[in-house]
């Protein structure tokens, strides 16, 4: 038997899948789902072995930033959703309006989740849900989103058959998790639905609301690019917020080098591709976009994207596309390295987490290198640690 085949799911018994289902359909009912509902989805339900498969999977490699920005911020995607906003301008205008959100990022919301609503996902959403809520894995996530959907199917918002989303339950335009719908997703087209699927005004409005919610401050922007002055200090770059009037005092200008304005506005200095790359200076609302996804990668884009549709230029100092793209082996590989050497990451996952970071600047100031806590080729090569491109 080959690796990849010893690793591939195995499907649950057909027996005990269907007890699992029986029992999520008690749990539907018991939280309020009617019986109709609970008994005529769940009847449909199939165990997806693709969903556990794509639940299993760590991607081999980590992505560069300039890899994931230029995939996601491109020209054409900055084209379309420029057209875009010009022809939903009133109902752009409308959503801004009352939830505080500015259109171009709505816009880049909707280009990053879904392509500006050209692909939603194949998958059922609640075979999806009843297959990852069966696994021991997130069952007590995936049941409650799994009850979720069906509350959605129950209150009329799409039948059934129409629930489409990607693996882990995604649904409509900007891809709402069924929790995150119920609580958050509008009727903003009057028609007595809340259609995420089929009414962009519903889709617009709710993601206004969403990003509501968690705190969108109207009055700021998501961040800027900024220059770093020579010799800067990147262990500065570790997630503190400072008043712009401090990081104009450290010599950062704006990405045309022009003085930053002296004021008590807080950002954190975020540096994605090292000191090699591009800079930005992270407000509040960065916060909040990270809020809808937890990656800075994404969150960086969505600002971009939204500049670019607003009209902004491309960025002044583009990341370099000749980074290493390291796989999780790799990165163990460069922790177990740095324990070795006294620069302590923690235990080695695989994983480019903070405390790793924090270890890479110790060693690279150790060393003599630009200590920006990336792990660029230097690093490597000093560390014994073997890429591939």
């Amino acid at each position: 038997m080959s690796a990849q085949a010893a690793d591939s799911p195995q499907p649950p018994l057909a027996n005990s899948f269907d007890t699992c289902k029986a029992q999520l359909q008690q749990e539907a009912i018991q939280s309020g789902v009617s019986r109709e509902t609970a008994s005529q989805v769940m009847a449909q339900v199939e165990y997806l072995d693709r969903v556990i498969e794509l639940d299993r999977r760590q991607p081999e490699f980590t992505t560069t930033f300039a890899d994931y920005l230029n995939r996601r911020v491109n020209d054409d995607r900055v084209s379309k959703g420029r057209a875009l906003l010009l022809e939903h301008s009133e109902l752009l205008e409308r959503v801004t309006r009352e939830t505080g959100v500015p259109a171009p990022y709505l816009v880049a919301f909707w280009g990053l989740e879904t392509n500006f609503g050209s692909y939603f996902g194949k998958m059922s959403v609640p075979s999806s849900l009843t297959t990852l809520a069966c696994d021991p894995r997130r069952s007590t996530f995936f049941t409650r989103q799994l009850v979720a959907a069906l509350r959605i199917i129950d209150e009329g918002a799409i039948p059934v058959e129409q629930m489409e989303g990607s693996w882990a339950g995604a649904m409509g335009h900007v891809q709402f998790m069924p929790t995150v719908f119920l609580e958050h997703a509008v009727d903003a087209d009057g028609d007595g639905r809340r259609d995420l699927w089929n009414s962009i005004p519903d889709a617009m409005m709710s993601a206004g609301k969403f990003l509501q919610s968690m705190g969108w401050d109207p009055d700021y922007r998501w961040g800027r690019e900024v220059i770093l002055p020579d010799k800067f200090d990147y262990s500065l770059a570790d997630g503190r917020r400072l008043p712009l009037s401090e990081w104009r005092g450290k010599g950062i200008t704006d990405a045309f080098g022009k003085p930053l304005a002296n004021a008590p506005i807080k950002a954190a200095l975020v540096v994605p591709s090292g000191h090699e790359g591009p800079a930005f200076l992270a407000y509040k609302n960065f916060r909040v976009i990270m809020g809808w996804n937890r990656s800075e990668f994404y969150a960086i884009s969505v600002g971009h994207l939204a500049d670019r549709v607003a009209g902004a230029g491309k960025l002044q100092n583009p990341p370099p596309e000749d980074l290493p793209a390291l796989s999780r082996d790799s990165i163990m590989a460069m922790q177990e390295s740095l324990n070795a050497r006294g620069f302590d990451s923690g235990k080695p996952d695989g994983i480019m987490g903070p405390g790793t970071r924090s270890a890479i600047r110790r060693f690279q100031a150790s060393n003599g290198m630009v200590a920006d806590g990336y792990p660029g080729d230097t690093v490597l090569q000093e560390l014994g640690v073997s890429t591939e491109r």
